[in-house]
């Protein structure tokens, strides 16, 4: 059996190491031909070293010669900046691009590897929030596989195996709450990044532990499960669930309801969407439901959270709303987390650059990539950045 080669796209972060766990666990299975990071070039010339991949890319080009000088003994190719992220992520050398980026950066490298015909293991959500409709239309014309990463859809995707599609009434999406959950809409006013960081479950990278602790995250997923499983936005509800043990559920139109359970570990939808349809036999501890006797849900304070609200009105107005409300989020959190701005000033921007920005229904990639430089401008000029 040949291994099945592999690009990973944000092989430094928290999902791009535990891809390559799943790697080391399955080297008679797997091969990397690329890795990607945008800034940690030594992390990446180790990666590098021990997967003996043909390429690397270093997206901060200001790093290239670092990264060139670290692999100088090799027969590695090293590259560097955006285009050459687009050229390993539609190279003929791999088989399925695995995308971990983070943002917006993530569309057209998935949009490309849609269009190589390479199979699609997601985790940069913003793809499917930001072109939904654009991304999934290439992949039905060109036959390709989009299998998620993030924990909530392929929970989602578990519960519909075997299923038919018109027996399902709703999407049930659980959410912890993030770091925040237990304080009251007052105590909001004082939050600092240090606070909002530090989330009960889930080990994440900064920028979606922020957006889990707004419930922007939330409402990303929202958004991406519209588009992954063709449903209506109305027929998707969000609970808030503390443990974070069911990681979503599906229920349907006999009114049973199946949910799937689990530890809070990324490995295991990583491995389910790399080895799909196969499981693998991890080697993490077995859970126990034992371990949980108490499982309590609730619904979400749209109040409090007033981030699900806007994306669910960035879906229904379709077009560029939902890029337009990633673009200003992203401004927004890269400043609240350099102490720029406050916690309750994400949302703000999120609502400004809605109210202000420009509106194209008809949407193609050029399209999203002008709303994304316009939500960016309106999110800096409410922030006075």
């Amino acid at each position: 059996m040949n291994r099945e080669r592999v690009t990973l796209l944000g092989s430094t972060g928290s999902i791009g190491r535990q891809t390559l766990d799943i790697v080391r666990r399955h080297p008679e299975r797997f091969s990397v031909t690329s890795l990607v990071a945008h800034n940690s070039w030594e992390e990446l010339a180790r990666q590098a070293r021990e997967f003996g991949v043909e390429s690397v890319v270093i997206g901060n080009k200001s790093l290239y010669p670092q990264l060139k000088a670290a692999l100088e003994d090799t027969n590695i190719e090293v590259l560097a900046g955006e285009e050459a992220i687009n050229h390993v992520a539609s190279s003929y050398r791999s088989d399925t691009v695995v995308n971990a980026l983070v943002g917006y950066a993530g569309l057209h490298p998935t949009y490309l590897a849609i269009e190589s015909g390479k199979r699609i293991a997601l985790a940069n959500k913003e793809t499917l929030v930001v072109g939904g409709d654009v991304i999934m239309s290439a992949a039905r014309r060109k036959g390709v596989e989009i299998l998620p990463i993030d924990s909530e859809h392929s929970a989602i995707m578990q519960c519909l195996e075997g299923e038919r599609r018109e027996s399902v009434r709703n999407l049930i999406i659980t959410c912890s709450g993030g770091a925040l959950r237990n304080l009251s809409i007052d105590e909001l006013e004082g939050v600092t990044p240090e606070m909002a960081l530090k989330h009960p479950q889930w080990s994440m990278g900064a920028k979606i532990t922020i957006d889990s602790a707004t419930l922007v995250n939330k409402g990303f997923e929202v958004i991406e499960a519209r588009w992954l499983f063709d449903i209506e936005p109305q027929r998707i509800k969000v609970v808030i669930h503390p443990q974070s043990i069911v990681h979503s559920m599906v229920e349907f139109t006999d009114g049973s309801v199946k949910a799937q359970l689990g530890n809070a570990d990324m490995h295991t939808p990583i491995s389910y969407a790399m080895l799909y349809p196969e499981r693998a036999a991890e080697p993490q501890e077995s859970f126990s439901i034992l371990d949980y006797p108490t499982l309590t849900f609730q619904e979400v304070d749209r109040v409090k959270y007033p981030a699900l609200d806007i994306a669910y009105e960035s879906l229904e107005r379709g077009g560029t709303a939902a890029c337009t409300m990633n673009g200003a989020n992203e401004v927004a959190v890269a400043a609240f987390l350099s102490h720029k701005c406050s916690y309750r000033d994400i949302v703000g921007a999120i609502r400004y650059a809605l109210d202000n920005a420009s509106f194209e229904r008809n949407t193609t990639l050029a399209s999203y990539d002008e709303a994304n430089r316009e939500s960016r401008e309106l999110a800096r000029r409410y922030l006075k950045l």
